[in-house]
């Protein structure tokens, strides 16, 4: 009740608040929060939520400027530069904050809509893959396809295209295009990336799927992982990951994200030690609340797994 009442508190009377905080400390909330909130998940979440509450005109139409370009795919790229500077100008004009006094709320600042957008145009770049279905006609998806299979499987030639040796990396049939159509190019493209980048771990985990009886279909398991990791990408609770990594969220911190998720599931299946396969969902569910509660704590960089991370 006490929370409850300090929500609707906050909500009617924050106009009267923030002034209030403006006239006593000579600041905005945006310099409040770049220069009181620890850098990363806890900085860049309040400076989204506080631009998202602001009833100023001019914030409203840059957040639809800048919604519009990232869904557009187009913040993240040549033309970052030009759009982030525009951003934080706008800001600084309807602040009314001196550039030359706060010079390190401009950077602090910056960086925060760097990420916020950053992570919008991710999501958008996901789903473009993820809706992307996989053509075996094209040359490109059958590279990506066979690269997989030597990744995984470098000391065994592939026999020919349609084969039952794709059941030895977790595929379901003879042909592992059958296995993509939830997920797209998308499912294809986390698998090559975790046997390519995290190759040691990626063998790891296979080998522990060949287990008489904790094992598992790798492939199959893998692409519903891919679900999970866009599941959560599209919910905003991996904020939490992509706001507290070095670099500006992109498709490769996906990947990584992915791989994280893959291995430190792995783990987790064989320390639940099922009897078989038909306790996945029950064994995917629980492994999805715990990385949710992860995710929940703002302070958290979510390095899961320590040799995934040294690889």
């Amino acid at each position: 009740m006490n929370f409850s009442f300090w929500c609707i508190f906050t909500y009617y009377f924050r106009s009267a608040i923030k002034w209030f905080l403006r006239r006593t400390t000579g600041l905005c909330e945006l310099q409040r929060i770049c220069y009181g909130e620890v850098k990363g998940a806890p900085r860049t979440n309040a400076v989204e939520y506080s631009l998202s509450m602001s009833k100023q005109l001019q914030i409203k139409q840059l957040i639809l400027h800048l919604n519009s370009i990232s869904d557009r795919m187009g913040f993240i790229g040549s033309n970052q530069n030009e759009v982030l500077q525009g951003a934080v100008r706008v800001v600084l004009l309807v602040k009314k904050i001196d550039p030359r006094i706060h010079s390190q709320f401009v950077i602090s600042f910056g960086r925060c809509v760097e990420y916020i957008w950053g992570y919008r145009q991710l999501i958008a770049e996901v789903e473009q893959l993820r809706t992307t279905q996989y053509d075996s006609d094209n040359p490109e998806h059958e590279d990506q396809l066979y690269k997989l299979w030597s990744k995984l499987k470098p000391d065994e030639p592939l026999e020919e295209r349609i084969t039952k040796q794709w059941q030895d990396i977790g595929f379901q049939g003879e042909d592992p295009k059958t296995d993509f159509r939830g997920m797209g190019l998308l499912g294809l493209e986390n698998l090559v990336f975790f046997a390519t980048v995290y190759r040691s771990a990626a063998q790891h985990v296979l080998s522990h799927s060949y287990h008489p009886v904790h094992g598992y279909c790798f492939a199959i398991v893998g692409i519903n992982l891919t679900s999970l990791a866009w599941t959560l990408l599209k919910e905003g609770c991996a904020k939490t990951y992509a706001y507290n990594i070095e670099n500006v969220p992109s498709i490769r911190l996906f990947h990584h994200f992915y791989s994280y998720l893959f291995y430190e599931f792995d783990r987790f299946w064989m320390e639940c030690r099922p009897k078989d396969i038909m306790e996945f969902s029950n064994i995917k569910n629980k492994f999805e609340t715990n990385i949710r509660i992860c995710l929940q704590d703002p302070n958290n960089d979510f390095r899961i797994g320590v040799a995934v991370d040294n690889v």
